[in-house]
């Protein structure tokens, strides 16, 4: 399959939208830093040394925006009316994270229902409601039409926050999302939809044009509203195109989205179950977390000149680790057992390295990997 001339064009539109939106958020950020700031840098889960912008996340909503109308200008009215319904979706998670952005004060149970809502909403507007799952008993309730749209909103929802979750370093979520969604839109292209396949490579632009203020010196932050953007826009790629393909195993992209989803589960487990803490509160024990102080802090001296470095090498690392995985699902993970395979593999890594990280020595035990300490020892690290 060639490749789109408007495809390409909508990826420039989109990331020059984004582009120019966080050059003007960083260029005015003395007018409206009182609000969009973050200022807290002695969080458990903040390693910037100075305050920064968090409203990224509108770079996101006016790049996709772009997008739409560049699309309807090319009377590509198809993909400009599915942006456009995917933009009205995202709004109460997109809205509830930009409040959270500027006022810091939203609830942890407000948020997860405006993920909640935004799924449910694009159900309603796309028909984006996961058909089958591949594990037989889910497949069997999704046949259910209820029980369905509770089941799609919980991935979807489950997926905005996991890439909330890992958005802690320079760069760590934006490529992330863009390992994602490129797996995703040549996905699609091995699949010959274009229609998908733009749909993926737009939102790529988006993030693109963010990532040069973000990555590696941190000029501004996505945020919540950011976060809850991209995970949206993962979340309701995977469920149309499993809609789409009904050869296409959802393992696949489950496997594509590996990282952030095995963070989000297991951030869970240890927060609820060793660390006996609402899943909700932050603490300092996220993967990304210790990556950078146990191992990039180590390596990587500490410099005035240069106080971004340790924070975007900690990136580089974790997507030097995590996006092969994606390759191998991408090419590698067309049927069930080689996609379950790929996602064992990920999480059996993640567990050795955790231990590592965490006990000073690898560990492939999962009940040790998981991060099983006695209490002392797991709040001195």
């Amino acid at each position: 399959m060639m490749i789109n001339p408007i495809l390409v064009a909508a990826l420039v539109v989109a990331g020059s939208a984004s582009f120019l939106s966080s050059l003007m958020i960083v260029a005015t950020e003395r007018w409206h830093g009182f609000h969009s700031l973050d200022h807290d840098m002695s969080a458990a889960q903040k390693f910037h040394t100075r305050p920064v912008p968090r409203v990224g996340g509108i770079s996101f909503f006016i790049g996709m925006l772009a997008a739409s109308v560049y699309f309807f200008l090319r009377e590509e009215i198809d993909i400009a009316l599915v942006n456009v319904k995917l933009l009205l979706a995202v709004l109460p998670a997109f809205l509830i994270g930009f409040i959270e952005d500027v006022t810091k004060k939203v609830s942890i149970a407000t948020r997860l229902l405006a993920t909640f809502a935004s799924p449910l909403i694009a159900s309603w507007l796309l028909g984006a409601i996961l058909p089958r799952m591949d594990v037989w008993i889910i497949d069997v309730l999704l046949k259910v039409a209820p029980i369905a749209l509770v089941i799609t909103a919980f991935a979807s929802a489950g997926i905005a926050n996991s890439i909330n979750i890992i958005d802690g370093f320079n760069g760590l979520a934006g490529f992330t999302a863009i390992m994602i969604l490129g797996s995703m839109g040549a996905l699609a292209w091995r699949l010959d939809d274009v229609f998908m396949m733009q749909l993926a490579m737009t939102s790529v632009g988006i993030a693109l044009g963010f990532l040069v203020f973000n990555f590696p010196t941190g000029r501004i932050f996505m945020g919540d509203s950011g976060a809850y953007f991209l995970g949206f826009w993962i979340a309701e790629i995977a469920v149309l195109l499993i809609v789409r393909h009904p050869s296409l195993t959802a393992w696949q992209l489950l496997a594509i989205c590996a990282y952030p989803v095995i963070e989000v589960i297991y951030s869970i487990y240890r927060k609820k179950f060793i660390r006996k803490m609402s899943p909700g509160l932050p603490d300092r024990l996220h993967f990304h977390m210790l990556v950078y102080r146990r191992f990039v802090s180590r390596i990587v001296p500490s410099s005035e000149m240069r106080p971004w470095l340790r924070n975007a090498m900690t990136t580089a690392t974790l997507m030097a680790v995590n996006a092969p995985f994606a390759f191998l699902a991408l090419y590698y993970g067309d049927t069930k057992r080689a996609a379950i395979a790929c996602i064992v593999a990920q999480a059996f890594l993640y567990m050795a390295i955790y231990a590592r990280l965490v006990r000073g020595h690898w560990c492939l035990n999962p009940i040790i990997g998981l991060g099983l300490l006695p209490e002392n020892k797991t709040k001195s690290i």
